[in-house]
């Protein structure tokens, strides 16, 4: 787990290593264990390491290998590393490290583009073939790891963060309108390849993007979920289901433990979490660290779930931790959190979550958390809805029960400039709602209205929002956060599975049900409930008033994204105006403000001399 960076020219000219520099310091809080960059004519790579795995100086990024002509900056982590090791050294491969990194770039000699259909992990990669110039990108399955960039004839940047192009200088930050209508509508969610600002953009995941050096690029997507019911499994009974799908999550979780570092859990109270603590016990693990985060009351909402992970961490016996934070603590830590957001993300347990991983980092560097079970195995309120709707009716009954605003409610809330004739929101559901049941139809299936909606949500919402979520709070404290329900085998078993068996028990009921007798059943029969953070769900004092200043700050009404009648309105009503899923109206709008006034100015006019500068082969002369 690392920050990324780089750049590579087209133009022949020489690549802008102090850009690339500042990129690189840009990135310190994901990589607090070590800096390096690397310089080569026409390419520049920088990375900052986290030492999760070979923690000594042999796993150092960036990392060249002379002989085979590649040089590598990785972000994240090879599960299946040493599988794949033992295969490359029987194929006559030589190793100087113990490092996934170095296996990512044998691997890739070896198989070429195609070597990231056999990785189990989460990565987002840069490589470059120094003698051909060709230049790779590539992002994992489910997108967990971020890599955006900016693209023109004469030049390639990528980065972990916006924040970190926009520090290397150079960007066009005006706002992409079409990126900020999916925000106001998408429920804060911007699709690949778009982010809100014009000039950055970020590779899609399961996404392999080859440059030549000439600039030209193609892309190959190696990986999609199918959803459809499959004929090997047509005869399979309720236990069957519930059997294999604890079984494949029991082998995620037991994958996310390698490290040459102790790995925690996030322990909310919820089911996920639970479940993730109670294989991590079964299989033998002992003195676990886990997590738990609480908030004092407000707005009549309870702040916190101790109940539920004080049973589940006295019944399996962890190491626990409870962290309470007061609401004095917690208003000061809202502008560094929207600071840390790779992109704005409205949810409030934003907050929660950049808190407890500043505690968390002064205990371990890894931990496993629950996202992704809500998105894959149908645990959200607006799934059931869609279960016996026609499918050809399943946009318009996603976008009733899921998006914030409809295309006129923006228009209203926007000014002129901002606002679109079309609404490329709905359509872009549409379209991938259409490619979904078309997809069944052509394979003889009977694709389901509920089959699409969670296949966007697999694909797109889950990316851009949880996942997202997960990444940048862990990542502003050095903290690697490890996610097994999106284990690409789980999430592919899960996509198959049949939705009545999802939707069952309130949703995940088929899980729930096969977690009996290792869950406490007062865990899986309780109300599902949310990351609570009733201090900023509900607005009132401090943060009232920071809201009010970011809303009529001269910046804001420079920019004149919304609408002044718009935003009094909002102000009025504080917490009176809720988008479809009760969120707060007058949040997501302040949110964005807060977000691009956050955003660093840009420039690379600071030194580099502090950088440890590799020359080629500093990392070790590699042969096969």
């Amino acid at each position: 787990m690392c920050g990324i960076c780089g750049e590579v020219r087209f133009d022949n000219t020489l690549a802008d290593n102090t850009a690339v520099a500042a990129m690189t310091r840009a990135l310190a809080p994901r990589g607090p264990d070590g800096e390096g960059v690397f310089a080569r004519g026409r390419v520049a790579l920088g990375h900052r390491r986290l030492a999760i795995i070979d923690l000594s100086e042999r796993g150092a990024q960036p990392m060249i290998d002379s002989d085979l002509g590649i040089a590598l900056v990785f972000n994240g982590c090879i599960y299946n590393y040493k599988q794949l090791r033992s295969e490359l050294i029987r194929a006559g491969y030589h190793f100087f490290s113990d490092a996934d990194s170095e296996v990512v770039i044998k691997a890739y000699h070896r198989w070429g583009p195609a070597c990231f259909e056999r990785f189990r992990g989460m990565f987002a990669v840069g490589l470059v073939e120094l003698d051909s110039g060709r230049t790779v990108l590539a992002r994992d399955r489910l997108g967990i790891k971020p890599l955006y960039f900016t693209h023109d004839a004469h030049r390639l940047r990528f980065a972990s963060s916006p924040q970190a192009l926009l520090a290397g200088g150079g960007v066009d930050t005006s706002i992409d309108r079409v990126a900020l209508h999916h925000y106001l509508s998408f429920h804060s969610v911007v699709p690949a390849p778009r982010t809100i600002l014009a000039g950055v953009r970020k590779l899609p995941p399961a996404t392999v993007r080859v440059f030549e050096p000439d600039g030209r690029s193609h892309d190959t997507v190696y990986w999609r979920a199918s959803f459809a019911r499959s004929v090997e499994r047509a005869d399979w009974s309720v236990q069957d289901w519930r059997a294999a799908l604890l079984d494949t999550l029991r082998q995620a979780v037991r994958r996310r433990m390698v490290a040459d570092v102790p790995v925690g859990v996030l322990l909310s109270g919820g089911f996920d979490s639970s479940v993730i603590v109670a294989l991590l016990a079964q299989a033998g693990q002992h003195d676990l660290q886990t997590f738990s985060i609480g908030f004092d009351a407000a707005g009549g909402e309870r702040g916190d779930e101790y109940a539920y992970s004080d049973l589940v961490a006295e019944e399996f016996g962890t190491d626990h931790h409870k962290i309470h934070i007061d609401t004095a603590s917690l208003v000061p830590a809202v502008p560094p959190t929207v600071a840390a957001m790779g992109e704005p993300m409205i949810s409030h347990d934003c907050v929660a979550f950049y808190l407890l991983s500043q505690r968390v980092a002064e205990h371990v560097k890894v931990v496993q958390s629950g996202q992704g079970a809500d998105e894959v195995l149908a645990g959200y309120a607006w799934y059931p809805p869609l279960a016996d709707i026609p499918p050809e009716s399943v946009t318009e009954h996603y976008a009733r029960v899921f998006f914030d605003r409809t295309h006129d409610d923006i228009a209203g809330l926007v000014n002129p400039e901002f606002a679109l004739s079309q609404d490329p929101s709905l359509a872009f559901v549409r379209e991938h709602h259409a490619r979904t049941l078309a997809e069944g139809r052509a394979a003889g299936k009977h694709p389901e209205a509920l089959d699409a909606a969670l296949r966007l949500d697999t694909e797109v919402m889950l990316v851009d929002d949880p996942v997202k979520r997960v990444d940048t709070m862990t990542m502003a404290w050095g903290l690697e956060g490890r996610v097994p329900f999106l284990d690409h085998d789980f999430v592919e078993l899960a996509a198959a599975c049949p939705p009545e068996l999802k939707l069952s028990g309130g949703g995940k009921g088929v899980l729930k049900e096969a977690s009996r007798g290792l869950v406490p059943d007062a865990v899986i029969d309780r109300t599902k409930g949310y990351f609570p953070v009733p201090g900023i769900r509900h607005l009132e004092g401090e943060l009232l008033d920071m809201v009010r200043d970011t809303l009529t700050s001269r910046a804001a009404r420079d920019r004149a994204i919304f609408r002044p009648e718009a935003v009094d309105e909002l102000l009025a009503r504080p917490n009176d105006i809720r988008t479809t899923l009760d969120g707060n109206a007058l949040w997501q709008v302040a949110l964005l403000e807060m977000w691009l006034q956050a955003l660093p100015t840009g420039g690379s006019d600071a030194s580099a001399e502090h950088l440890l500068c590799q020359t080629e082969g500093a990392s070790g002369r590699i042969g096969r």
